[in-house]
């Protein structure tokens, strides 16, 4: 019997579970968490009640708090911790994880303290620079994977091989997965873009038109495009799925918590009373003030970018933030 291990249970990770385990019945999926009452909903009513109470979960995924359990036999692992906790939980279960055994995380952001991608994060975290790793991101909302809707996303990997196999075992009649070996800039994308969701949710909650909204968002869509170019991406990348395809979701649609984190700053809440309201982690806030250190780093001038952060560090009102950027320079299009 084949054999995945997914670790993390919030929404993505539930979702990249299920969709396994609906992909080959006899695969057997071990979800790892940290939480043993959703361990035992989950394997005696086969329902994830924190993220999805109406849907239930095929009979082959098997929760465990125990990593011995769930790495045992493994024959891939599915990353979905959220990226500021990912190096502190991976060391803690590094002892039970094979040097061989390839990692295809899904999660999207930068760790502030070191600034690093996943894929720089987890193998440090593990103490195995060799670790096979491929990253997995574009548009995909976790509650449409769920309910089997259409849906098409990249995998990048420098190892080719390995990103045929991400391929072979994700896709399904309602998911397409492209392959890449330009993970720089599918990682980058996937984090920045949470970012400008941010940005855009703000401009929603102050009302400021669909101009507006439309001129932020292309701006926002180039910051990312000067940025990820300078550490080595490729324009192509930041063009298609893993960029423009997650930046149109992520900032125009109500489901992205992002989006709707900035909708509450631009309508007058505070950030620490929307924080503490959220029941799942808005990657966008922690990335930022890695975009400040990022664009100082390679010199770019990332005017959308840094405002969200300074306005999530209470140094800018969104007001102001806005006035600002009105009263930029008027420069020829780059």
């Amino acid at each position: 019997m084949e054999q995945v291990v997914v670790i993390g249970g919030g929404s993505f990770g539930t979702a990249m579970a299920v969709l396994l385990a609906r992909n080959k019945s006899e695969m057997q999926v071990s979800l790892l968490l940290r939480d043993s009452s959703l361990c035992d909903s989950i394997n005696n009513d086969h329902i994830n009640r924190k993220y999805f109470p109406r849907h239930i979960l095929p009979d082959n995924i098997v929760a465990t708090i125990h990593p011995e359990e769930a790495f045992k036999d493994s024959e891939y692992c599915v990353h979905a911790v959220p990226v500021q906790y990912s190096a502190d939980f991976l060391k803690s279960i590094s002892e039970y994880v094979p040097p061989s055994l390839p990692f295809f995380s899904v999660s999207k952001g930068l760790e502030l303290s070191s600034l690093e991608m996943m894929s720089q994060v987890i193998p440090r975290a593990l103490g195995n620079q060799r670790q096979p790793i491929a990253v997995i991101s574009g548009p995909s909302f976790s509650i449409e994977l769920m309910d089997e809707l259409p849906t098409a996303m990249v995998v990048a990997s420098k190892d080719k091989e390995l990103a045929r196999a991400a391929q072979q075992l994700l896709a399904s009649r309602y998911l397409r997965i492209n392959t890449s070996s330009d993970v720089v800039g599918v990682e980058i994308a996937g984090a920045l873009k949470n970012v400008l969701a941010i940005a855009a949710g703000i401009v929603e909650g102050m009302n400021l038109g669909n101009n507006c909204m439309a001129a932020l968002v292309a701006q926002g869509c180039s910051e990312i495009r000067w940025l990820a170019e300078k550490m080595g991406a490729k324009a192509t990348t930041l063009a298609g799925l893993s960029g423009t395809g997650d930046i149109m979701l992520t900032c125009f649609v109500n489901l992205s918590r992002n989006r709707s984190l900035g909708v509450r700053l631009g309508s007058g809440e505070s950030l620490s009373d929307i924080l503490s309201s959220m029941n799942q982690v808005a990657e966008g806030v922690p990335t930022a003030g890695a975009v400040i250190a990022l664009a100082r780093k390679y010199r770019v001038q990332m005017p959308v970018l840094t405002a969200v952060a300074r306005i999530l560090e209470n140094e800018l009102t969104p007001k102001k933030a806005v006035l600002e950027l009105m009263s930029l320079p008027q420069v020829e299009e780059v």
